[in-house]
């Protein structure tokens, strides 16, 4: 299924980029998240045809990542659950975010549309924790008059590997349910009570495409290029609102990013009656002493790319939502601890 995501992303990019190749060409690498790997590919895609740079990026689970960059064996790592202060200081990371997206609910229910289900944050908890079993139960019918809803078991799908996505996940449940704070937390690996595991993004939205009954979460453009069926949510304004770039933008623009912590802003359950209840920024962690200068650079050469006009356009294009422009100029105020042996920032605003 990623397949399908990666091409699409590929078409847009060498669309909407086609340019000639530098003569020169540095190769490097990033690894973690899965959230975000469609616009990684495309702006991947199309920065190697501007200049002939090319990033090799495993989408392999934000633990992964993490794990990857802490041992020092990629340029990069990305991580959808932002990595506490304390824990930056002491592996010598620097944290930004690179890109705004949503989770959303997909389903597999025949005579559902997309967008005719209407959920809310303490029904979808009680889905994962085994409390609501079948699709007729009251509460979801009571939400949802008109809507043929059956007499079919409910078939929870979640992240079976460490994983940022679940992370914004079980934050997000977290908030809307007492019950799920005590019982299971957020974390990018929990507990679950019910259900089956599949790894990453692309296994989950795979796994609720096959099996009759389910329900799973993932980043919205797994949705949106797979042609699932999402539900509407209700926000913490009470509307329920469908899944939107408007809805998106909503929820980012509410974010409070003046007093956040290395940048981690949080966009759950914002206010204002449009915003989407699960959005956020996925991260980018580099160390402030790489290994190898060169790549280091490189790597911040293609995020200052992927962070101007171009790389905005392409994420619009895969319906994420870029970062703002105030939150732009923070980030590479934050690469300036980005240093080489002798102590010099290895990104300075030059480009290759």
């Amino acid at each position: 299924m990623f397949s399908r995501i990666t091409t699409a992303a590929a078409l847009i990019a060498a669309t909407l980029f086609a340019q000639p190749a530098a003569a020169q060409s540095v190769e490097f690498t990033g690894a973690g998240a899965t959230f975000p790997a469609p616009v990684y590919a495309a702006w991947a895609s199309a920065y190697k045809a501007a200049t002939n740079n090319t990033l090799n990026y495993q989408p392999i689970g934000s633990g992964a990542g993490i794990t990857q960059i802490q041992n020092r064996t990629v340029d990069f790592g990305a991580s959808d659950a932002p990595v506490p202060a304390a824990r930056l200081t002491q592996q010598r990371l620097v944290q930004f975010p690179a890109v705004i997206g949503a989770i959303v609910m997909v389903v597999n229910l025949d005579g559902v549309n997309k967008n005719q289900l209407k959920l809310t944050g303490e029904i979808v908890a009680d889905i994962y924790m085994g409390v609501i079993k079948t699709w007729n139960d009251p509460r979801i019918v009571a939400l949802n008059p008109g809507v043929n809803l059956p007499a079919l078991a409910v078939q929870p799908i979640y992240r079976s590997d460490g994983s940022g996505t679940t992370f914004v996940f079980t934050s997000y449940l977290s908030e809307v349910s007492a019950k799920w704070k005590t019982d299971v937390s957020a974390a990018t690996s929990v507990q679950w009570k019910a259900g089956a595991g599949a790894r990453g993004n692309d296994g989950v939205a795979g796994a609720v495409r096959n099996t009759k009954g389910a329900i799973g979460y993932v980043e919205y453009a797994f949705a949106a290029e797979n042609a699932m069926v999402t539900t509407q949510l209700q926000n913490v304004a009470g509307q329920f609102v469908p899944p939107s770039t408007a809805s998106f933008q909503a929820a980012a623009a509410a974010a409070d990013w003046d007093n956040s912590t290395d940048l981690a802003a949080t966009m759950l359950n914002r206010p204002g009656a449009q915003t989407w209840p699960i959005v956020s920024s996925t991260y980018i962690l580099i160390p402030r002493d790489p290994r190898d200068a060169g790549r280091a650079k490189a790597a911040l050469d293609f995020f200052a790319w992927a962070l101007s006009k171009p790389g905005d356009d392409i994420a619009e294009k895969l319906h994420y939502i870029p970062l703002p422009d105030a939150v732009v100029t923070r980030v590479k105020a934050a690469w300036a601890n980005v240093r080489n042996p002798q102590g010099q920032p290895v990104w300075t605003g030059a480009t290759n």
